[in-house]
Formats: structure tokens, sequence, C-alpha cells
């Protein structure tokens, strides 16, 4: 018996400790963060010379991006992405064509890329306010067709914007039902409901949210279980359409046509056909 005492005892203090480990680097875990590069930088200020854009958040944070207008004199729809834990979003821009007709807006988190400030569930939902507000009012936007899109840890985002602002239609790439739940799978020892930061309850505000949703997601990710996005898909309280992608992982999504094809058929849907 007092052998098995103190392996118990033992094992409680690693568990313990690592959970205290888990609690203060979790901000570091859920929010990579990328950088962008000289190089880089330069490369799409050659490209889209007229496209870089600052904005300083309410709190005075200065918030980098890009924000690529369509053509045309009347007023466009809008789409607004929200990237993953580690994305860099500027890759979008050269993906414009996939959007014809719309105008967009690409903002790197806090602490990604050149915009300030520390990354956080509230900071990045306040900021995706402050930036819906601020665009949806520009004379050169039809504030009636805003597009939503968020990959991954940005679907906790959009889905948030979604709950609390007018929005045409979402995409949601490879989403959760909640922050907690896939700490839970990943650390099921790991008192998440109690110490998680950052819950990005999606699950929660699904039901009251009747914008119509297009999801995709991989077969085969071994980073958001495609069980938990389908939860999600379940609860939403709109029409809903699910592409899975077979023999797909997490990070190959944007590299397959059916992808694309998925997403310019929503787009062509928001047009008058039905999803």
């Amino acid at each position: 018996m007092p052998i098995v005492l103190s392996i118990l005892k033992i094992t409680l203090v690693v568990i313990i400790l690592f959970a205290a480990m888990l609690y203060f680097r979790q901000d570091s875990m859920i929010f990579l963060g990328a950088e962008l590069s000289t190089n880089s930088l330069k490369e799409l200020r050659s490209r889209f010379p007229h496209s870089e854009i600052h904005i300083t958040a309410p709190d005075g944070t200065e918030l980098h991006g890009w924000y690529l207008q369509a053509n045309g004199d009347e007023p466009k729809p809008l789409l607004i992405y929200f990237g993953g834990n580690a994305e860099n979003i500027a890759h979008m821009l050269f993906e414009q064509n996939h959007f014809k007709g719309y105008s967009l807006l690409l903002m790197s988190y806090r602490g990604y890329g050149l915009s300030g400030g520390k990354p956080s569930q509230k900071a990045l939902c306040s900021d995706a306010l402050f930036l819906y507000d601020s665009f949806s009012e520009k004379p050169e936007i039809d504030a009636n067709r805003i597009l939503l899109m968020g990959r991954s840890l940005g679907t906790g985002v959009t889905v948030n914007l979604a709950s609390q602002r007018s929005v045409e239609r979402l995409i949601l790439i490879s989403p959760y039902d909640s922050m907690t739940a896939l700490a839970k799978e990943f650390y099921p020892w790991f008192p998440a409901t109690l110490l998680l930061k950052h819950p990005f309850d999606s699950l929660t505000l699904a039901p009251s949210i009747k914008t119509p949703l297009l999801t995709i997601i991989g077969s085969h990710d071994d980073i958001i279980a495609p069980q938990r996005s389908k939860v999600l898909v379940q609860a939403w309280g709109g029409k809903t359409q699910l592409v899975e992608i077979k023999g797909v992982g997490h990070n190959e999504l944007g590299d397959q046509r059916q992808f694309w094809d998925a997403i310019e058929d929503f787009i062509v849907g928001s047009k008058g056909s039905e999803i």
C-alpha cells in the first residue's frame, strides 16, 4: 500500500504540474502567430500597391491588413476573412478570382503579421465587430451582402460576429464546436471547462444564427476532428451545406479543386439560387 500511495501521489503531482504548464502556455498554443517577412511584404506591396491598410482599433491598437476593392461604381458585396492560428492571411489576395465581384478585407489578428497588440478571444472578437461596423458603412460596400469566411481558429471569431451582426452568408473551413471540446479531446485530464481562457463556444451561439452556412472539412483532419465540425453544423439555426473532402487533412483543403468549386457554387447561390 505505501508503494501504491507513493505512485498515486507522484502521478497526481505530475498531472497538476502539467496542467499548470498548459494553463500558462495556452495563449501561445492557441495563437501561434504568423510573421510577415520583409521579402513577402515587398512582393505584396508590388503586386497589390493600393490594398495595404492600417486601422487603429478603439483601444489604440494598430491593425494591419489588406483591403482589395472590387471594380465598378455600384456598391459591392464584401468578404471578411478570419484565418487560422498560424496563418498569414495575405495569401488570400492571390485567391481573389474565386470571389468575383466581391471586395476582400483581410486583417491580421493582433500579434500577427504587422498588427500590434496581443491576441485573445475577447480582443479578436472585438476587433471583428469593429471591422464589420467600419467597413459596412463605406459607400462602396453593399451592407446587405456581407460574406464571412473563417478557417480553423477563425471560425470561432466568424461565428461570434455572425451572432451579433447581419450577414448574408457564412463559410466555415474546418470549424470546431468549441475550443473547450477540442481541449478535452487532446487533454482529457485537463480541467478545460474551468481553466481555458479562450473557450470560443460556437456551439452555444449556433442555434440562434439563421444565416445560410457552407462548411468544408477534410475526412482525415487530425487537428479538428470531422465530428467536432459536424456537431456545430447539426446545431446551426439556418440552412446548411456540408462538404467533406475525402482523404484530405487539416492543411490540404485549400489545395483541392473541390474546395474552391464548393465556395464558388455557394457564392453563386447568394445571387438567388437555392443552396
